[in-house]
């Protein structure tokens, strides 16, 4: 039993992108699905598939360089945690490498990157920064 279930997600990637892995399995649920949605629609990860057998899960085809073979997710850590929540408003938003990452926010009309969420003037949880 997990007491932080997204921190498992974010510590499983981890773990196999330091390992080289070219697959992980997690254990699926709508909130990892948004975020694994985020992560490919920002090209941190090359592809994914929900699978759907005795328990779900989610297959993350994790990316490297071509020329380096060094994975493209350099860091990816977690920010709000049970024990610590971590809020924000639209206008103290964090800004990733001044730009080049991306912070994971969970608002009132779902889960987002800070760019759109700055866009629609919304604040929310921080949820993790990826870069």
């Amino acid at each position: 039993m997990y007491t932080d279930t997204i921190a498992d997600f974010l510590t499983r990637i981890r773990n196999a992108l330091s390992a080289g892995h070219r697959v992980v399995k997690i254990p699926s649920s709508k909130f990892k699905k948004e975020i694994t949605k985020i992560l490919f629609n920002q090209g941190y990860i090359s592809n994914y598939r929900f699978e759907n057998s005795d328990y779900p899960q989610i297959k993350i085809a994790l990316k490297y360089d071509s020329l380096t073979h060094s994975p493209v997710i350099r860091s990816i850590k977690r920010i709000s945690r049970p024990g610590l929540r971590k809020y924000s408003s639209c206008n103290k938003l964090p800004r990733i490498l001044n730009g080049l990452g991306i912070a994971i926010i969970s608002t009132s009309s779902g889960i987002m990157t800070e760019k759109t969420a700055r866009k629609k003037t919304l604040g929310g949880e921080i949820i993790c920064h990826v870069y």
